[in-house]
């Protein structure tokens, strides 16, 4: 795939992605193919200029396709001033002011600012270019070394640009075959495929007497020795010299390429978001600007997205669709978007993204500590290891006569180590989730003597998985007398078994305290047969962080909703002194008669709400909250959001009004629509309700109907949640049932909030492990509230933030321009909390604090919401 085309003929995609972090690179280009595409914006900003003072100096941006507002001109200052600074930095500004509009014009203007003082200096290859580019008069008196000088080295830059643009996907594809010291060009498509030709042409081939038949060899593992037998984990290769070895030209011509490329692409911009949505938003957003002729930027995600094979997408499961890419990769058959995430490691190294002194800016970033750790977890399930287990044996049984000795003790490593895995989880004995530490893992298994290291430098180096699941896909096609494996269930297919196996390998080589091991156990609902797993959790991601900033010039965290910072500081960059943390945050661009945030405490009957974990379910509860909805539906205009804090919730409190009659009710008023779990879906549903509430309130003006609008049901921590903006009539207001704390029965989030709740000063270590000696995370409810009453501090602010995050996230999807307007309801009498240890409403962004009110009942917010929508409707009629 040419991932390096104009951005413009990308295919934009809006799916959700199997990674928590895609990424756009940008980087100076002299020229750029492609037309401008300009888009209208927004009513409330014109064009024009700005230029503001930071640290007493000027800085221009005038990439910026409107007349700027203050706080756009103050943040991009605050990241022209700390992209110039380096290091890390935190800047946050409300969802709706134009955030993104201002990344892009102050840190491509910062980048086009390097290039143009670049320029500026004068070099000696710019000296001798200047003197080739004479009169010819002026040449004729050149001595001949100094001619064929000037002609070598175009020449090289010739070849070197030639090299540039294959290797980022615009050249032909070329292989080279090298045989007995000649060589040829050839493109990769006339390449016979002999190792991965399917039966039927095999058959077909066996009658030329000039073919050979295919055996076992291919599946051979090429000796192999480790440290003990003199070597340094090497491959030592079978073939012999007058044997056909492939390479490809940038393989070969690699360093030479990654000078030249280093050379003129020092400088580069990495943009990080959490959804492919955010990217496309991002790509809109960077067309409105001058720099969309000017830059190259590269979209990376997923291969579930950027994939342009269609019987590759046809497979659907994000696990095939790897496994299938890879080996086309490998064949030569198709290119593919290869990007995981740029925050981890191992993506950057197989991508040959290198940081180093570029700029990284990650958006969305409220919940990157979790994000960043979650990448380097690692599962493998029982089903993974019975096919490792029954694979590995096959295998072995089948070569191990032609096995080196280096191979065959790894092999049989291997062997011991998934055995020990899989006797684990059949332990029926054992609790059904533990979780402990690695070094306590291992003892457990008595595996503690292997070295973990060597093994997995091994399954690295020795291509031991493909050689095993090549071998066993060969055996299963002939005997089943197919060679698709599309049927194969989804990640029970020996390549994703042997990575899953691979990948826990790996985590189980870090540090003891960097993570827990998490075993669970269960009976299969529907089949009734024992399932369970292996998770390695990481939990620290200080070192993690700490390579990217190593590397990068600068690292900016944006968000709309960044604080508390001292939490995010404690687990990235703890070296860094607080003072030396740059942070940056402005208010909202919205006027404050066009917000309004209430606490609502009771219902319309009275009803005090309360919609903790053990008094949600009552059925009086759900009613209270029906006959509330009745009564907003008749004074909101328009569309409705209403968020609770699970899927199950949401489908229970539905199913209820459905049964009592309050949907109907509703339904009078407003059609309902409810988000879907597939994300898949959700863009459908988003049309649906935009559609109904353009159409609705058309009638309503017209005809002055009774319908009027729409209400949509969502999930807290769902697709609609995060990066889904509900402008104007899709967002009229917008309603918080409860606090949506997340579930004390996760096993990985107990382990997280005992972890955070140690860091920091040693003597709080010291004082609060003993509380948590006796207690080990199960998996249930109640053993949860135990840690959590446990913890004093850090872990205790953890779980109320990760709740008050998911808050501030959903109900900032409204108000998205100066000239937007919404109401806010937060029901549950634990907003209205000011005085204690749970103060929930200290931690709402400001622009709602400021406005925010405590209402004491229903009629009193009634009131309210007829006074601001009458007020604003008026005042957009003076507008228009």
């Amino acid at each position: 795939m040419d991932c390096a085309g104009n951005f413009k003929s990308r295919r934009s995609r809006l799916a959700e992605g199997i990674l928590p972090y895609r990424f756009s690179q940008m980087t100076t280009e002299e020229e750029r193919r492609g037309n401008d595409e300009t888009q209208d914006h927004p009513q409330n900003q014109k064009e024009g200029k700005s230029e503001n003072q930071m640290d007493g100096s000027n800085t221009k941006f005038p990439a910026f396709p409107y007349k700027p507002y203050s706080i756009q001109v103050d943040f991009m200052n605050a990241l022209h001033h700390s992209l110039e600074k380096g290091g890390v930095s935190m800047l946050e500004s409300p969802t709706g002011t134009g955030k993104t509009l201002s990344i892009i014009c102050s840190a491509l203007q910062w980048l086009i600012d390097k290039k143009q003082e670049k320029k500026r200096v004068p070099t000696i290859s710019s000296s001798c270019q200047n003197q080739a580019s004479g009169d010819q008069s002026d040449s004729d008196h050149e001595p001949d070394w100094m001619r064929n000088f000037i002609a070598n080295k175009e020449t090289r830059a010739g070849e070197k640009e030639i090299k540039k643009n294959k290797k980022l996907g615009s050249g032909s594809g070329k292989v080279k075959i090298q045989y007995q010291g000649r060589s040829k060009d050839v493109l990769s498509s006339s390449i016979k495929e002999k190792e991965f030709i399917d039966k039927h042409e095999f058959d077909n081939l066996k009658s030329n007497a000039n073919v050979v038949e295919l055996n076992d060899d291919e599946f051979l593992l090429d000796e192999y020795r480790s440290d003990e037998e003199g070597g340094v984990g090497e491959v030592v290769s079978k073939r012999k010299a007058g044997e056909i070895s492939c390479s490809t030209s940038d393989e070969e011509d690699g360093n030479e390429f990654d000078d030249s490329v280093h050379e003129e692409e020092k400088m580069k911009v990495y943009f990080c978001s959490r959804t492919h949505s955010q990217l496309s938003q991002f790509v809109k957003e960077l067309r409105k600007t001058v720099f969309a002729t000017e830059l190259r930027v590269v979209c990376l995600a997923s291969r579930t997205n950027f994939c342009i094979n269609e019987e590759v997408l046809k497979l659907r499961s994000s696990a095939r669709i790897n496994e299938r890419c890879l080996d086309l990769q490998k064949n030569k058959k198709s290119g593919v978007s290869k990007i995981k995430s740029l925050l981890s490691k191992s993506s950057r190294e197989s991508l040959g993204l290198d940081l180093k002194n570029s700029i990284v800016i990650i958006d969305e970033a409220h919940n990157l500590a979790d994000s960043l750790i979650n990448m380097y977890d690692s599962k493998v399930t029982l089903s993974q290891l019975e096919n490792v287990c029954s694979e590995i044996e096959r295998y072995h049984d089948r070569f191990r006569n032609l096995l080196g000795p280096g191979n065959r003790r790894y092999i049989q490593t291997l062997i011991v180590l998934a055995r020990a895995f899989l006797h684990t989880l059949l332990d029926i004995g054992s609790a059904l989730n533990s979780s402990m530490a690695i070094n306590d893992f291992l003892f457990s298994l008595n595996i503690d003597n292997i070295n973990l290291v060597k093994l997995v430098r091994y399954i690295k180096e020795s291509n031991i998985i493909n050689k095993i699941s090549g071998y066993g896909d060969k055996i299963d096609s002939l005997q089943y007398n197919s060679t698709c494996l599309d049927d194969t269930a989804d990640g029970k297919s020996t390549l994703s078994s042997f990575r899953a196996l691979a990948d826990l390998l790996l985590s189980l080589t870090n540090n003891d305290g960097d993570g827990r091991v998490i075993i669970s156990r269960k009976r299969s609902t529907s089949s009734g047969q024992l399932v369970g797993y292996i998770k390695y959790v990481m939990l620290t991601g200080e070192k993690i962080f700490s390579e990217i900033v190593g590397q990068a010039h600068a690292v900016i965290l944006a968000g709309g909703t960044l604080q508390p910072i001292e939490e995010t500081r404690e687990r990235l960059f703890p070296w860094l002194p607080p003072e030396q943390l740059r942070f940056f945050s402005c208010n909202h661009i919205v006027a404050c008669e066009s917000v309004l945030p209430v606490t609502l405490s009771r219902g319309p009957s009275g009803l005090c709400f309360d919609f903790s974990y053990s008094s949600r379910n009552s059925s009086k509860m759900i009613a209270e909250l029906g006959l509330l909805l009745c009564n907003l539906v008749a004074v909101v205009p328009e569309g409705i959001v209403v968020f609770f804090s699970s899927f199950e919730y949401e489908a229970q409190v539905h199913d209820t009004w459905k049964n009592s009659g309050i949907l109907d009710r509703i339904m009078k008023k407003k059609h309902i629509f409810r988000e879907p779990r597939s994300n898949t879906e959700v863009e459908i549903i988003l049309q649906k309700y935009k559609d109904t509430i353009d159409t609705s309130s058309g009638n309503y003006k017209v005809n002055n109907s009774s319908e009027n609008g729409a209400l949509l049901l969502a999930v807290v921590g769902g697709k609609i949640s995060e990066g889904i903006n509900f402008s104007d009539g899709m967002g009229r207001c917008i309603v918080m049932v409860g606090l949506p704390y997340p579930s004390p029965s996760d096993i990985e989030l107990m382990e997280r909030v005992k972890h955070i709740e140690n860091l920091g000063n040693p003597n709080s270590i010291q004082k609060s492990k003993p509380a948590f000696d006796d207690i080990s995370s199960k998996g249930d409810v109640l053993n949860g509230f135990e840690i959590l009453r446990n913890c004093k501090g850090r872990g205790k602010e953890y779980y109320e933030n990760l709740c008050m995050k998911a808050v501030n996230q959903s109900i900032g999807r409204a108000i998205r321009h100066i000239n937007d307007y919404a109401a806010i309801l937060l029901v549950d009498s634990r907003y209205a909390f000011t005085t204690g240890s749970l103060n929930p409403s200290k931690k709402l962004p400001q622009w709602i604090k400021e406005h925010l009110v405590f209402a004491n009942d229903y009629g009193e917010v009634h009131r309210l919401l007829h006074q601001f929508f009458k007020f604003n409707r008026s005042r957009q009629v003076t507008l228009n």
